[in-house]
């Protein structure tokens, strides 16, 4: 995009009016942007005229009336050649007005930063292409749909998607005798794995509700022990009361 260039002042003479600043004047009456052409509203006869020069600026000469090419008298503006004097921060003007021009918009025409495009839902995949676990009934449904709403499928006939989903009922038949088996070792196997974390808590129980005293006293009955021997799982007889030797 070429640059726009500044206006050239050709002429030194002013109003003889002191230097306008901006931070006196209304935001809206003035278009400081940096890539669009300054421009100020004439403080004299309110009509915008363009701001000229690049490190002098001044309001561009102009007649008070814009109709002199009709024939009205051609009288010059008391605003023209008025020295403007930017004192304001660009940026935060700029910043203010866009925010003032986003909220003065009708809320239908207000348009984000970014647009996000919903996508359009990818179209649903056939029944023979779907990835998923197969079963033997699975397999058989899904080819019997297939064969009451295709006109193609007849007799022994097959249409593309058709022959997919045969193939796929033959294949489940087939694999289902194996599929049986492996389901019933895995069976077992979880059977066997509960059987070995319960084995300790029934030991516990049956020993708990027939009692460690109960158990040797049996065993007692039925041999005969060493003599200071109380039992074979206490060991021997071990005195209690302190011995006494004198000298």
């Amino acid at each position: 995009m070429p640059r726009k260039r500044p206006g050239r002042v050709r002429t030194k003479n002013t109003n003889r009016r002191e230097a306008l600043k901006l931070s006196s004047m209304a935001p809206e009456d003035y278009n400081v942007r940096p890539d669009e052409v300054k421009s100020i509203a004439c403080p004299d006869c309110r009509t915008w005229r363009r701001i000229m020069g690049d490190t002098v600026l001044k309001i561009r000469e102009h007649c008070i009336s814009d109709k002199v090419a009709e024939g009205e008298k051609h009288t010059l503006c008391p605003g023209s050649d008025q020295l403007v004097e930017i004192d304001i921060d660009v940026r935060r003007w700029q910043a203010r007005q866009n925010r003032l021009l986003r909220d003065a918009m009708p809320q239908e025409n207000r348009r984000a930063a970014q647009q996000f495009y919903k996508p359009l839902p990818a179209p649903a995949a056939p029944v023979s292409r779907i990835k998923a676990e197969v079963t033997l009934e699975t397999a058989r449904q899904s080819y019997l749909a297939h064969r009451k709403g295709c006109t193609r499928c007849v007799g022994g006939q097959h249409c593309t998607d058709g022959g997919v989903l045969a193939r796929r009922y033959v294949l489940a038949l087939q694999e289902e005798p194996a599929r049986r088996e492996a389901r019933a070792e895995q069976e077992r196997q979880e059977r066997r794995a509960a059987r070995k974390q319960s084995a300790p808590a029934i030991r516990k129980a049956q020993w708990t509700e027939r009692g460690g005293k109960a158990v040797e006293t049996a065993n007692n009955q039925c041999r005969q022990h060493p003599q200071g021997t109380v039992s074979e799982f206490r060991g021997p007889e071990v005195p209690t009361a302190p011995l006494r030797i004198s000298a």
